[in-house]
């Protein structure tokens, strides 16, 4: 993320040092960032699809997309296997009580109704959908689904991450004559999607509070 965005303000010298440093430091931190959900890795994509589509250099959105969809597909497998032990002791494990506190009661159930006759779409679309990675695969692992079902179905979820976030880079990184101002606009959008669903939450229960205020003072 860094040199992305020394690289788009012309810090850094173009291809050589972008490809050396780069490809690693995008690597790492989607990798990172798929095993410690805090990491912003969707404006990090985002934002390295930006400068490579400034670059205009063969192949360099591809490898940007490559890099990301194979960190991505590492962290996960990573995560999961931390919690497949969790689940198999007896006591647990620090790594399953992260995914537990991060899994909201009604998207955990959610997602544990949707997963048993489509596992393949619901991971494809909880890599989508802001903060739905991590109950879809707390109820995987509840489900006990083994680890190469879940690789099978976290491949084309993985692709498909990458792709959608590569791609508001390159509709940032194309409104834009300069490399930094794509670059921030592609991370105010991603900001803004990965908030849409708290907020969309908060107004929804806003409503039926005030609809059951309503009944109650008619």
């Amino acid at each position: 993320m860094i040199d992305a965005l020394l690289r788009a303000a012309g810090e850094l010298p173009p291809a050589s040092t972008q490809q050396a440093v780069g490809y690693p430091s995008l690597f790492l931190l989607v990798a990172l960032g798929a095993l410690v959900p805090v990491v912003p890795t969707g404006a990090i994509v985002s934002s390295a699809a930006v400068v490579a589509f400034h670059q205009a250099a063969p192949f360099t959105l591809f490898f940007v997309f490559l890099v990301s969809a194979s960190a991505a597909l590492l962290g996960d497998v990573a995560l999961y296997w931390l919690g497949q032990r969790g689940v198999r002791s007896k006591n647990g494990s620090r790594w399953l009580a992260v995914l537990r506190g991060r899994a909201a009661p009604d998207r955990l159930a959610q997602a544990q109704e949707k997963l048993a006759g489509h596992q393949v779409s619901v991971l494809v679309l909880s890599r989508l959908v802001p903060a739905g990675r991590i109950p879809v695969m707390l109820a995987c692992l509840l489900a006990g689904l083994p680890l190469r079902r879940f690789v099978r179905g976290d491949v084309p979820a993985c692709l498909a991450w990458a792709a959608t976030y590569g791609l508001i880079g390159i509709l940032g990184g194309s409104l834009f004559p300069e490399p930094w101002q794509g670059v921030l606009a592609a991370v105010a959008l991603t900001v803004l999607i990965s908030l849409a669903p708290a907020l969309w939450r908060r107004v929804r229960g806003s409503g039926r509070r005030g609809d059951r205020s309503g009944s109650e003072h008619a």
